[in-house]
């Protein structure tokens, strides 16, 4: 099983946000990844944004650094 994470200090906002999460299983990363697109950017939870997400998707860990920042 490789670990997965979604990053979005990759996306510029309004907020800046910093927020990394990553997950042994793609099931339980794409329910944190909704439930933080929902509850802090605002976005509706539906399909469109579950497939959006799930192709943000990385092997690993995330970096310590910003990937903006590289």
């Amino acid at each position: 099983m490789t670990r997965k994470y979604i990053d979005c200090r990759e996306f510029p906002s309004e907020m800046n946000c910093t927020v990394a999460i990553s997950a042994d299983s793609d099931a339980e990363l794409l329910e944190a990844a909704v439930q933080h697109a929902v509850s802090v950017h605002r976005h509706s939870d539906s399909p469109e944004l579950r497939a959006q997400l799930s192709q943000l998707f990385h092997e690993g860990s995330p970096p310590v650094a910003s990937p903006r920042a590289a």
